[in-house]
């Protein structure tokens, strides 16, 4: 019995890393083909920023044909941004609501993303550690 739980909670283990881990690439991914998308038919503009956050931030811009947008998903990469400042945003023309900071781009959730599957393995390896010499003296029953 305890032998069958050590290697369920081992499973358990890998399975909530690895599924953390997978997760923090598929956000490079996205953010890569969010790029992508941008540079293939890319607006430039003058954005206020609304409202500042560190995930989100809200901004509100013009483009050429003098509809003003407010991306309802925020600004992409908005770090170090402040309710009221101007800044230049790059975004695409076929969906303005796709817009991110000018000069930024997916290398910026590199770091982060890398942090996270760290440190997500750095929890987990002590515990896997731990149940690996737990089952090399359980006796399968």
């Amino acid at each position: 019995m305890r032998f069958r739980m050590l290697r369920r909670a081992k499973v358990a283990v890998y399975l909530v890393a690895g599924g953390i881990s997978m997760l923090a690439v598929i956000l490079v991914i996205g953010c890569w083909r969010n790029d992508m998308i941008i540079e293939a038919d890319m607006g430039t503009a003058t954005a206020e920023v609304l409202a500042a956050g560190v995930r989100r931030s809200a901004i509100l811009f013009s483009t050429p044909d003098g509809i003003l947008h407010n991306p309802r998903l925020g600004v992409l990469y908005p770090t170090d941004l402040t309710a009221g400042q101007r800044i230049e945003v790059e975004y695409a023309n076929r969906d303005p609501d796709l817009v991110r900071v000018a000069g930024r781009d997916a290398k910026v959730a590199v770091v982060p993303a890398l942090s996270v599957i760290v440190v997500t393995w750095a929890v987990a390896a002590p515990f896997l550690v731990f149940v690996r010499r737990e089952l090399r003296h359980a006796q399968p029953s």
